[in-house]
């Protein structure tokens, strides 16, 4: 990778080690984990998706879920105005603040259908439809975005977004 500076008015270019097209770098790089440096840039991207799609396929199969990917210090923030916007510090705060209320809301759990997956370096962008039956026999659907941050094979942060509408609507309707 290159790197444009701008020194006492003159542009320079320097190169800055960039782990992915240089294993050589990656090696020293204080933040690499083994993962990191024992699979190249596009096989770490293959087995990222790989993993996400076989816990999503899991989760719509009803035999599995995604956040069983979550290490149990993974921070998850949900972003906008839900009723449940925020940061969770850790995968049991999520999953008790969050994930537990939501089932005990619903009748007939969530079932996703993903839209796209794509994968970065240590990122995986899930874009996906998930609908379920609330416990009042009401459908719920909502459309998501998530975006996990991977380390040896496992989700460390994650970030949601979601339409608050129809999340908060259910939330406030059907008691746990």
């Amino acid at each position: 990778m290159v790197v444009a500076a701008i020194v006492a008015g003159e542009a320079s270019r320097t190169r800055v080690p960039d782990p992915a097209r240089d294993p050589a770098s990656a090696a020293s790089h204080p933040f690499q984990t083994q993962e990191d440096t024992t699979m190249t840039h596009g096989a770490r991207e293959t087995h990222h998706r790989a993993l996400v799609q076989a816990k999503f396929d899991a989760w719509r199969a009803g035999e599995g879920s995604p956040f069983d990917l979550l290490t149990d210090d993974a921070s998850w923030t949900i972003v906008g105005l839900s009723d449940v916007s925020g940061t969770y510090p850790t995968r049991q705060a999520f999953l008790t603040k969050v994930i537990g209320p939501f089932n005990a809301r619903m009748r007939e759990g969530l079932r996703p259908r993903i839209r796209s997956l794509h994968a970065d370096g240590d990122t995986v962008v899930i874009f996906f439809d998930a609908a379920g039956v609330a416990k009042d026999g009401m459908p719920y659907a909502n459309t998501y975005a998530w975006f996990f941050e991977l380390r040896d094979g496992q989700v460390v942060r994650a970030s949601a977004f979601f339409d608050s509408l129809a999340f908060n609507e259910l939330w406030r309707r059907v008691q746990p």
